[in-house]
C-alpha cells in the first residue's frame, strides 16, 4: 500500500474557526477518543490514512471505569508504545485477582501461575485520566487530527451509506466531517450505535459507582473482588496508595442514588462486613462517578460506511475487568480490516467489513461465554460460593481462571466439562 500524505490538508479547519459551516474531509472519522477510539485512530493514521477523532470531553478527564488491565491488555499497549509512559506516570503492576464470595469463600489467582506464559507476569492499573490522555497524545503523534469538546449531532448519509457526521463544538458552531468510514467508539451510550440500530439491553442490568480512595488498609499487589447479596465491589490499586473502588448494583437499586451518589456509595459498602470499614478508613480522593446500565450489545456491528468498536459494540459486565482489553483488541481487529478495505475508493461497505465481524467473533466468543458464566452464577450466592471455595482449594484452577480473565489463557481452559465439574462438584 502506498503511504498517504500525513500533513494536515488545507481544507481542514477547526470548528472554532471563523467560518460559519466548517467541512472536514478524511478517510476515517472516529467518534469517541477513549482507548478504543484513540487506538483505532492511531493504527489507521500509522497505516497512512487521514483519521479524525472527535470527543465531547476535554482531556485529560476522569472516567468511571475499573481501570484494570490484564497482561494481554499490557501487550496491546506495548504495541502502541505507551507502557513506559504509563509506568513513569505511576501505573501500578498487578499480580492477579482475589475473589471473596458472599459466604466468605475465597480464591486468589496469579497471572504468573496460570500455566500459560503471559506477555509479562503482571497486569497494570492506571487512572483513565492518565491512560486516555496518553493514548490520545499517541494518536496525535501518529498524524491523526483530534477535536476535543466536539459532539456528534447526526450521521451523514449518501446513497444508503454513512458518509461522516454533523458535529457541534463547545460554542455551538456546527460543521460536517465527511469520511469513507465512520467508527463508533463512543461508549455505552454510543450515538453511532443508536443510529445504526439494533441496540439491545439484556440481563443482568447493573450500574457501577466508582470512586478513588486513598489509604485503604490491607491492600496488596492484586485486585480484589467482593461479592455480596445485592451486588459486588472491586478494589484495584492504581498507584501512589490510591485505590479504585467500584460498587456494582442492580439498576433498580441504583435509582436510590439519585442526587446522593456519595452517600449511597458508602451506605451500600457498609452492607459488606469488614469491607465498608476498610474503605471508610481511607479518604475520598475523587467524587463518585456512575456508569451503566451494562449488558448492552449492538446486533449491527457494521454497516455501509460505519463500524462499532469497544463498549459501543458490546459490554456485558465489569466483573472480569476486560473492558479496556476489549477496546484495544477491537481497535486492533478493526484497523487491520479497515486498512485493507480503505484501499478501494468510496465508502467502506458492509461486505468489506466482514473480516472484522468474523475476527471479533473468533477473538471474543470464549470471553463472552466466560463473562456470562460468571455474571449469571452470581445470581445464585450459594452456587457462586461453592464454586469459589472449590477453585480456592484447587489453586491451579484459580490461577487458570484468572489467566482467562486476563485474556492470555484460552477460554477453552475453563469452558470444558472437566473444569466445570471440578468447580461445582
Amino acid at each position: 500500500m502506498a503511504t498517504r500524505q500525513l500533513a494536515r490538508p488545507s481544507h481542514l479547519h477547526p470548528p472554532s474557526s471563523s467560518r460559519s459551516a466548517d467541512c472536514y474531509v478524511a478517510d476515517v472519522l472516529v467518534v469517541g477518543a477513549g482507548p478504543a477510539g484513540s487506538a483505532t485512530a492511531t493504527l489507521l493514521a500509522r497505516a497512512g490514512y487521514r483519521a479524525i477523532a472527535v470527543d465531547r470531553a476535554a482531556f485529560p478527564r476522569d472516567k468511571a471505569c475499573s481501570e484494570y488491565m490484564g497482561p494481554e491488555a499490557v501487550r496491546l499497549l506495548d504495541r502502541l508504545g505507551v507502557v513506559e509512559s504509563l509506568e513513569a506516570a505511576g501505573a501500578f503492576p498487578l499480580r492477579g485477582t482475589a475473589v471473596t464470595a458472599p459466604r466468605g469463600a475465597r480464591l486468589h489467582g496469579l497471572f504468573a501461575a496460570a500455566g500459560h506464559a503471559p506477555f509479562r507476569p503482571t497486569g497494570l492499573s492506571v487512572a483513565r485520566r492518565i491512560l486516555d490522555h496518553t493514548l490520545l497524545d499517541v494518536a496525535r503523534a501518529a498524524g491523526a487530527t483530534v477535536l476535543e469538546r466536539t459532539r456528534v449531532d447526526e450521521l451523514l448519509y449518501e446513497g444508503g451509506a454513512v458518509m461522516g457526521a454533523v458535529v457541534r463544538d463547545v460554542s455551538g458552531r456546527r460543521g460536517t466531517i465527511r469520511s469513507r468510514l465512520t467508527v463508533g467508539a463512543d461508549g455505552l451510550r454510543s450515538i453511532v450505535a443508536r443510529r445504526l440500530g439494533g441496540r439491545r439491553y439484556g440481563y443482568p442490568r447493573r450500574v457501577a459507582f466508582v470512586a478513588h480512595v486513598d489509604g485503604i488498609p490491607g491492600m496488596g499487589d492484586s485486585a480484589e473482588m467482593h461479592v455480596g447479596p445485592a451486588g459486588y465491589v472491586g478494589l484495584n490499586p492504581i498507584g501512589g496508595g490510591r485505590v479504585n473502588v467500584a460498587l456494582v448494583v442492580p439498576a433498580e437499586r441504583a435509582r436510590a442514588a439519585s442526587g446522593r451518589a456519595d452517600a449511597f456509595f458508602f451506605e451500600t459498602l457498609g452492607e459488606l462486613p469488614g469491607l465498608g470499614q476498610r474503605v471508610a478508613a481511607g479518604r475520598l480522593a475523587r467524587r463518585v462517578l456512575a456508569t451503566g446500565p451494562f449488558a448492552v450489545r449492538s446486533r449491527r456491528i457494521t454497516d455501509n460506511g460505519a463500524a462499532l468498536v469497544g463498549d459501543a459494540a458490546d459490554f456485558f459486565d465489569p466483573f472480569t475487568g476486560e473492558g479496556i482489553y476489549s477496546a484495544l483488541r477491537g481497535a486492533d481487529l478493526l484497523a487491520a480490516c479497515a486498512s485493507v478495505a480503505l484501499e478501494t475508493p468510496g465508502p467502506v461497505t458492509h461486505a468489506a467489513l466482514a473480516p472484522y465481524r468474523r475476527a471479533r467473533r473468533h477473538a471474543f466468543l470464549g470471553k463472552w461465554a466466560v463473562e456470562r458464566l460468571i455474571g449469571w452464577s452470581m445470581a445464585s450466592p450459594r452456587l457462586f460460593d461453592r464454586a469459589v471455595a472449590r477453585l480456592g482449594r484447587r489453586g491451579t484452577m484459580a490461577h487458570t481462571l484468572i489467566g482467562v480473565t486476563g485474556d492470555f489463557v484460552p477460554a477453552s481452559a475453563v469452558l470444558n466439562p472437566a473444569f466445570l465439574a471440578r468447580m461445582v462438584l
